[in-house]
This record gives C-alpha cells, structure tokens and sequence, in this order.
C-alpha cells in the first residue's frame, strides 16, 4: 500500500494528498503512472501525478563526491543545489547556472534543465553535466553522457523527469574568486531604459536582470530596476546557505499581493533604486535567491494559489512584445508581483526539450482568480504564439496542447522516449491529449 503525502507543486493551485511510491516500484509500474518528485518547485502540474503515485527523491540523497582541483561534483539527484554550495563555497566553487531558488534538487534541475541570469554567458544547467545514472522500468540502469547514450542524455535533459529515474549525476561547477556578488544597478524610467541598454549591460557582465513595476502605466510604462553582477574579486569569504530568517506559515484567507499592496511596494522599490549605475557588493544569496529568506512566501497569494506565467520570444520584436504582453495584464485588472526580463543568449542547450532560446523571457505572476485569471493567460499565450515564443512548461499549470505543440515542436521524440511507467498531469493534458487527437482524426481519416 502506498503511502500518502502532500507533495505540492510552488503554485499551490491544485492541493491534496499524492499517494507515495518507492525507486523499486519503477520496475512493476503502477496504473496511471510513476513520477519522481524532487522539492516541489515546479510551479505548475509537471511535478504532479495526481492519478498514479510520486517518487520522493530526497530522501536519503547524499553528495557522493567532489574533487576541489577539477571541480566535478557527483551527487543524488536529490540532493538540493543549496547543499552542493555549502560544501563547494569554500573551495571557490559556484555553480556555473544557479535558479532563483538554491532549493531545487540535481535531478529537477536536470529535469527541468533551469536557466539563471547568466544565460547569455554560459547558457542552462544543462550545459553543466558531464554525466548521470539514469534507471529504467526494465530493471536497468544507463550511464548517460554527451556521447553515450546521447538521445537519452539530450532528452532526459529538459525532459520532466519522463524519461526515467535520475539516481545520480556529475556536474561541473566553475571556480570563482569570491560567491558574492560585484553589482551595478540603476532605475529605468520605461521598457525603452531597458532595452537601450542591454547590449553593453551584456556584453561588460556575467549577470544580469530587471525587474519591472508592472502597474506602470503611460509615459512610465516598462519602468524598472536592472541588476547586472560579476563575482566580486574582492568580495570576501561568503556565508553559507542558512534556513530562512522569516517565515509565511499559512496561507492569509485572502491574497496579500493584491493590486494595492503591489502599487505601494512597487513604487518603494523603484523610488529607492539609484538613479545613476552604483556599485558595491552584494552577498550571493540576496543576489541569486533574495526569496529563499523566506520561508512559504508562496502562500501570500492566499489559499487558491497563483499561476506563473514565463515566455520566451525573438530579440526582433522583443520591446513591443514585452510591452504588449504588460498591456495585457494591465487590461484585465492583474498585477504581478514578480515581473523579471532578462535575455537569452545563443548558447544551445543540450537538452531536447529546453524552455530558453535566443530572445528575451518574460516572468509575471498571479494570484488565482479563477476564470478571470484563466482567460487573460489565455490572452497572454496569443501575444507570444503570435510573437513565435514559447512557454516555460515548469511554470505551468494550464496552457493548451496547441501552445504546447508550438512551444516544443520536438515533444513527440520525447513522447519516443519516454519510460513508460512514468507520467505526469503535465505531459497527459498536453502530450498526450495532441496523441489521442491525431489518433482520432487517422481513424476519421480511415474510415473515410
């Protein structure tokens, strides 16, 4: 009998027990599907298996090995990049693509092949691995490299955990003189501040990304803060990974990250934001995952969740896209609280199935209002369909089969590739819905 536990995804949208399995049962399959499960920080349903059972993945996960001269680590999958830092920080390590939060697991990094805000640099995570175990429901492991077993490595890479069960994986990390952090930041009056100076920002800085008040409006509408950093070479021993100073320990019966609260924060945060480019040094954590201080921020946005909403579309069209996309929100009453552009560099990801792709992406997010909120992400998805973007499917929880068919024109080799014990609430609604209609129209096709 399986085991039951709340194993939810950051959105928090759909909420309830998820029966439990463990690695072995991946060779005995179970109806409606296997799914490992990291940490839950996908935001949408990639994470979940609500018909089958998950496989928690941290349990037990351990860091295996790491060589402070070549700077190869081999860890558990689950294992949390917060926990790979701790350990190479020290040595002057970093990892070469670090997310917004540092607590993802190895395996969900892979999975999900995350990007940071030095994509235009060094590209996703994916770019990363040098090697991983991956186990199958036949019973086998593979060692997957660039070279062996290469279709299996490149899908598994971006590949939502469908491909089998990432025991373990080598990455490599890059030496820095310090893990904090060299920042220049500055306020821009408009979305034209940004992109008037994004070239040079790019070309002088390991980092980079804005924030935007997404409730401006007008002559102001864009306006923002950009943050471009370089590992400080002199910024001194950095503080380990710590648990988070302040905590949401439940979810407010009402959302706290409304249209009026935001309105006042955004208009702090960007009055207190410098003018003019100022410098100094920043600790890596605020810079990296000024979030991860808080424990259970997500439940702020009250007890229905919120959806996140992460395009990526051409750097041609790019300025009239983001402005359009803002437009969007701001027509249909929404704010968003996290609104972050940064840009995508030409660096391909080893991944089959990777979200980043040159251009520039857009993140907003929203507290769940049911069929208001559901109906200007509709909206939002027809900017970036025309613009000829994509969306982020781990930040998803409900864009359409056809979105997802144009976003990822290459799902039907992961479809090939795909263990068949393993499922996800994601790849049935979108995947494998785009199957059952092409099965039903050859069998039209057929019988005509």
């Amino acid at each position: 009998m399986a085991s039951g536990g709340k194993h939810d995804s950051w959105g928090r949208v759909v909420r309830h027990l998820r029966p439990e399995a463990g690695v072995d049962a991946l060779a005995g399959g179970a109806r409606d599907g296997l799914l490992p499960f990291g940490n839950g920080r996908s935001y949408g349903d990639s994470c979940h298996n609500d018909r089958g059972r998950l496989i928690p993945m941290r349990p037990g996960a351990a860091i295996r090995a790491f060589d402070p001269d070549t700077g190869l680590l081999t860890a558990d999958a689950g294992v949390l990049l917060s926990d790979i830092l701790a350990l190479v920080m020290p040595h002057g390590f970093f990892l070469e693509v670090t997310p917004g939060t540092a607590q993802v697991t190895l395996g969900g990094a892979i999975a999900n092949d995350v990007h940071g805000k030095n994509h235009h640099r060094r590209g996703t995570f994916g770019g990363s691995v040098i090697s991983f175990v991956l186990l199958d429901s036949d019973g086998g492991s593979r060692t997957c490299t660039p070279k062996t077993n290469q279709a299996l490595f490149e899908a598994t890479i971006g590949g939502m955990g469908l491909t089998g069960i990432i025991e373990s994986a080598t990455i490599r990390l890059m030496r820095v003189a310090s893990a904090n952090v060299r920042q220049t930041a500055f306020r821009f009056a408009s979305i034209d501040g940004y992109f008037d100076a994004i070239d040079a920002i790019d070309a002088a800085h390991e980092y980079s990304v804005a924030w935007i008040d997404q409730l401006a409006r007008g002559a102001n509408l864009g306006r923002g803060v950009m943050m471009a950093g370089d590992h400080a070479e002199d910024g001194g021993a950095a503080r380990p990974p710590s648990a988070p100073k302040l905590a949401v320990p439940f979810a407010p019966p009402v959302n706290l990250l409304n249209r009026l609260t935001l309105k006042a924060f955004n208009g702090l945060y960007y009055g207190r934001a410098p003018k003019q480019p100022t410098t100094g040094i920043v600790g890596w954590a605020s810079y990296f995952h000024p979030l991860d201080a808080i424990a259970g921020w997500n439940r702020l946005y009250g007890p229905r969740g919120l959806f996140q909403h992460q395009s990526v579309f051409p750097s041609a069209t790019a300025r009239e896209t983001t402005i359009s996309l803002i437009e969007c929100a701001q027509k249909h009453g929404a704010a968003s609280f996290l609104t972050v552009l940064k840009r995508f560099g030409d660096t391909r990801s080893p991944g089959l199935m990777s979200f980043p792709r040159p251009g520039f992406t857009l993140t907003l997010d929203f507290a769940n209002s049911g069929a208001r909120t559901l109906r200007m992400l509709d909206a939002l998805d027809e900017i970036v369909l025309d613009a000829g973007g994509a969306l982020n499917p781990y930040k998803d929880q409900r864009m359409s089969p056809g979105m997802f068919a144009a976003s990822f024109p290459h799902w039907r080799e992961l479809e090939s590739l795909r263990d068949p014990a393993l499922m996800s609430d994601f790849w049935r609604r979108t995947a494998m819905a785009l199957g059952a209609t092409a099965h039903t129209a050859r069998q039209a096709a057929t019988a005509r």
